[in-house]
């Protein structure tokens, strides 16, 4: 039985991406910070790991939590979006930390931790971020940091696809999800997105180390 490793998976898409890869018969370890959220996991069948990636230990203890796994499918999908805005309006410092620590100070602890273990079994490692961290792409300049975090986590995804030629690491866009992010007025589903998500990082190959994908397998630019 496979195994894959979703990172914020107590709601939203990391949610749907627990149910969609557990319908198709996967072992599913699957983070979160609070206990009725680990719980919830559990009930949904998969195998829950507590984990704030804004905590510097946490982060630092997901290494033995993982010690003498096997994974074959790695999905960092924690991220928020702060302020909405229009335009260029200054974040205030708090902000800025949250939205950064949270989108990109924790991929930058979990994936020297958790590439390794990909790796070694040859496997394919994503991070969900968004075509408003595209820059080549870009037509506005709305939630200004959200995009600012998002062109980082694709810098920090590059930098792991250089490191690890060996696996598959790939960027993702979910597309609009009907999240607490998206809105209710978005056009996908959670359960739509999520199997775009599984079905576009199965087709990958190594030829596709350090590319940007639609969710459905649409190839991105940065």
């Amino acid at each position: 039985m496979p195994t894959v490793l979703i990172i914020g998976a107590s709601r939203g898409i990391g949610l749907a991406l627990v149910q969609e890869y557990h319908a198709a018969g996967w072992r599913v370890l699957a983070t979160a910070r609070q206990a009725a959220d680990l719980e919830k996991l559990s009930t949904i069948g998969a195998t829950p790991l507590p984990l704030d990636v804004t905590d510097l230990n946490d982060c630092a203890a997901i290494g033995w939590r993982l010690d003498d796994e096997k994974i074959d499918v790695a999905i960092l999908s924690a991220g928020v979006i702060g302020t909405r805005t229009e335009g260029l309006d200054t974040p205030g410092a708090d902000e800025f930390n949250h939205v950064m620590q949270t989108n990109v100070l924790a991929a930058m602890r979990l994936l020297p931790i958790i590439a390794p273990i990909v790796a070694a079994s040859n496997g394919r490692l994503a991070v969900i971020s968004s075509m408003m961290g595209s820059l080549s792409m870009r037509n506005d300049a709305s939630s200004w940091l959200y995009r600012a975090s998002k062109a980082a986590l694709n810098s920090v995804l590059l930098d792991v696809a250089h490191s690890f030629p060996e696996m598959v690491s790939i960027a993702m866009h979910p597309g609009w999800v009907r999240t607490e992010m998206g809105g209710a007025g978005a056009t996908l589903s959670g359960e739509q997105s999520a199997a775009g998500i599984r079905a576009t990082i199965a087709a990958r190959t190594k030829q596709d180390n350090g590319t940007f994908y639609n969710y459905d397998g649409t190839q991105l630019t940065w």
